[in-house]
């Protein structure tokens, strides 16, 4: 008589679907780089949400795809997103928000520009799986590579007007530092460490999202 297997503690369970939604969702952004980069559209808006939202008014992949292909194929000959450090947080089992860096080259007419970035990400799991529900794209500089973005407005396509990416926007803390230099007579106060899964939302500290301008 073969003897029935303990089933495995609730918490180790919680445990072991954190561990595999933290690698699906860092796949999520892999994938995200890779199908755009080789112009796979419908693999790149399928790691989005069925009914996504697209500008105010659409919704779904379809438009989505029209508004990407558009992007791609009147602005940019060649693209390739290097992902950097990726933070995930979850506020519970099936949401999650992420903030993922990204440097990027693009092939732009007669310039090869350089953009270093970050995404402020919403994920979601639905029937399994997880998906982008929005993607809040957060650019520092922008700018050919033989030109420095030295100075403000530091967002450099060729042919449009220079102007300020959101990249510190999302934090208070930039503005914060610049504007309070420390008494040198004493020591600096320090903040209680962050709790578990509230690092990012407690560095926002309730800061509204920024009105991104895509390029």
């Amino acid at each position: 008589m073969t003897t029935p297997m303990p089933s495995a503690p609730a918490d180790l369970l919680a445990r072991i679907d954190r561990l595999e939604s933290l690698d699906a969702i860092r796949q999520l952004a892999g994938k995200y780089s890779l199908s755009l980069d080789m112009r796979d559209l419908d693999a790149h808006v399928n790691l989005f949400a069925p009914d996504i939202r697209v500008g105010r008014e659409k919704t779904g992949r379809a438009h989505l795809k029209a508004w990407v292909d558009d992007t791609l194929r009147n602005q940019f000959s060649g693209t390739s997103h290097h992902l950097g450090q990726h933070i995930i947080e979850f506020s519970d089992p099936d949401h999650a928000t992420g903030v993922v860096y990204s440097k990027n080259e693009h092939e732009t007419g007669p310039e090869w520009v350089v953009m270093q970035m970050l995404y402020w990400d919403d994920y979601e799991r639905i029937d399994g799986c997880w998906y982008f529900r929005r993607r809040l794209p957060c650019y520092w500089y922008a700018s050919d590579l033989n030109k420095p973005p030295i100075g403000d407005r530091k967002m450099r396509w060729p042919g449009r007007e220079p102007y300020q990416g959101t990249f510190h926007a999302l934090f208070p803390s930039w503005q914060e530092f610049w504007a309070q230099r420390p008494d040198k007579d004493s020591l600096p106060e320090v903040a209680a460490p962050a709790p578990m899964e509230k690092f990012l939302a407690t560095m926002r500290r309730g800061t509204p999202d920024p009105r991104i301008r895509v390029r």
